[in-house]
């Protein structure tokens, strides 16, 4: 089986306390937690056509590195 790609500061210990987490959470607690991400009032959610994702991303990207 190959390993996933993990993001550089993620580590063993660091997926057990996400994991923790959600498995501890109850359904009252992450759904609340899901309400406070959805309330976010500096990013959004959208539908984008599937041929035009990597032009999304290409924005994204210029948008963080500068």
């Amino acid at each position: 089986m190959s390993q996933s790609k993990l993001p550089a500061d993620w580590n063993e210990d660091k997926i057990r306390q996400v994991l923790d987490h959600y498995e501890s959470q109850t359904d009252q607690q992450g759904a609340a937690e899901d309400e406070e991400a959805w309330a976010s009032t500096t990013h959004t959610t959208m539908d984008v056509p599937v041929d035009l994702v990597q032009k999304v991303r290409d924005l994204i990207g210029k948008r963080e590195a500068s």
